[in-house]
């Protein structure tokens, strides 16, 4: 009972804040659940990011969901990676039952349904808000990135951009840039060389076949217009609730070049577009990432540099992002570090791999005079998790084995006529969901081909008839020259005094 007490002071100690929070559930020891020590994340420390971890099965998406209703709850956007189908439910409130009821007694408050406002989102063509951005949008750094192009191709789509900028051509989509990339290589090559240097054509070949990769992968309907405007996503609906946008993304795992170019184009455009903020109360908005390895998968050394610097820096913007993820070795050891929060649900050690996972994952924990880690991450249950978060003065807090309130939300997927309410009652639906095909460089370029080409049939039948004219002339010049001896006979005048003779003797 000693070593209780002295637990739950611990954690009291450990998790008391100032400003508000969100009640996660009560920590655990030795198999009892103490609702007095009851675990909390400040929102002030949202924005230090974090991890959700855990074997298939054990409550990630269910801690994921409890988070994203109870920033919603309280004011604060959030955006939600769907990759399984299963989170879409927060639009509804759950019905109750005896165990969500008896489960919330033991930790210490009472269950209440809750609801969030809730915009479907899609980078396909299911239903949902579209969301699209523009290659000039992504620049030729961020694009050579992306595409893994080496430092000279670089070069290369950076004097595109710039040939772009001077004529006054958009590049909206990826058929204006496969258009501009040809055009480069062959009809445009003269005026490339003359204002911008000589083009490789070896170089601008691997350039075309890794814009043809991700167009396969479903980039052509990604990159166009309208574009997304990411301010859409800090919405608060009339009751002051923020909106949890949801990205329906199930039919993305074999995709998973779109997918990192989405994520990676989505955290530089919210960079680059909100104010900075400083410390704040509570975060403007919050990214949750499920599948994360997801974005590290086919991700190049130069496109995980500029991920985890976009990560480190992005927080000055009030902005958290929350990587969801099996095992934490699926995260970078470099963004992992920048991680301030983490909850890790149980582990499973079947494999010699799987028990390294474990003690490397263990390490990444603050030390506990009252837990073995390693030993916990194998016995926790679903719905239980290790929880360390950062207090208000950026300290890590006591590690907690906590077993987790329930969410609020249905814990399942929304009926198709659900669904289809949602979308179609959705303003940015509206918004987004025209395409539109602008005049951009793929036709201006095809004009001007079109333009190049007559020109160059006017001028090649122009000199077909100077051929021609020169041809009659010289022909004409050779037969004055061979009628010009005969000519001279019948002129002369010896020829014509004998035909004069001739004509008098016949007459006399």
């Amino acid at each position: 009972m000693e070593d209780h007490q002295k637990f739950i002071e611990h954690i009291q100690k450990g998790y008391t804040t100032n400003g508000d929070y969100i009640r996660m559930g009560a920590a655990m020891l030795d198999g009892a659940t103490f609702p007095e020590a009851e675990v909390k994340i400040p929102l002030k420390t949202l924005n230090r990011h974090g991890l959700i971890a855990g074997a298939t099965g054990t409550g990630k998406t269910k801690t994921l969901q409890i988070l994203a209703e109870n920033l919603s709850e309280k004011g604060i956007p959030v955006l939600m990676m769907d990759i399984k189908g299963d989170l879409s439910g927060i639009a509804m409130p759950a019905e109750k039952n005896d165990k969500l009821i008896a489960r919330h007694k033991t930790i210490g408050f009472d269950f209440e349904p809750m609801i969030s406002p809730v915009e479907i989102m899609s980078l396909s063509m299911q239903p949902g808000v579209r969301l699209r951005a523009t290659v000039s949008e992504f620049g030729p750094v961020l694009l050579s990135r992306i595409l893994d192009l080496s430092e000279a191709q670089t070069g290369i789509l950076a004097i595109i951009f710039k040939y772009c900028d001077d004529n006054h051509l958009a590049l909206l989509d990826l058929k204006d840039l496969k258009k501009i990339v040809l055009f480069a290589t062959d009809e445009g090559k003269e005026e490339f060389e003359e204002s911008y240097g000589s083009m490789s054509k070896i170089s601008t070949g691997t350039i075309l076949r890794k814009i043809v990769a991700l167009e396969q992968q479903g980039g052509d309907l990604f990159f166009g217009e309208p574009s997304f405007d990411v301010l859409d996503l800090v919405r608060k609906n009339p009751e002051g609730k923020g909106y949890v946008n949801i990205i329906r993304l199930n039919d993305i795992q074999e995709k998973p070049k779109l997918f990192s170019t989405f994520m990676l184009s989505l955290l530089a455009e919210v960079y680059t577009t909100f104010p900075e903020k400083g410390d704040s109360d509570k975060p403007e908005l919050v990214l949750f990432i499920d599948e994360a390895h997801l974005i590290f998968k086919e991700a190049s050394g130069a496109l995980m540099d500029q991920l985890e610097s976009i990560i480190k820096l992005i927080r000055s913007k009030g902005i958290g992002i929350f990587f969801v993820t099996q095992n934490p070795t699926d995260v970078p050891k470099e963004i992992l570090s920048q991680l301030g929060l983490k909850i890790q649900h149980s582990l499973r050690a079947f494999t010699a791999n799987d028990r390294k996972a474990i003690k490397l994952t263990a390490e990444n924990y603050p030390i506990s005079e009252f837990y073995d880690t390693k030993t916990v991450l194998t016995s926790l249950g679903i719905g239980e998790a290790l929880i360390s978060v950062l207090d208000e003065k950026g300290r890590p807090t006591p590690l907690a084995a906590t077993m987790m309130r329930a969410p609020g939300s249905r814990m399942d997927i929304l009926l198709p006529e659900e669904l289809n309410s949602i979308i179609s009652n959705s303003s940015l639906a509206a918004k987004y969901n025209k395409s539109i095909d602008r005049e951009s460089a793929y036709e201006l370029l095809e004009h001007k081909i079109e333009r190049a080409e007559k020109e160059d049939a006017r001028e090649k039948a122009k000199k077909d008839r100077e051929k021609v004219t020169r041809t009659s002339s010289r022909t004409s010049g050779r037969s004055r020259k061979r009628q010009d001896p005969i000519i001279k006979v019948l002129t002369s005048a010896t020829f014509i005094r004998g035909v004069m003779s001739i004509l008098n003797k016949a007459f006399k």
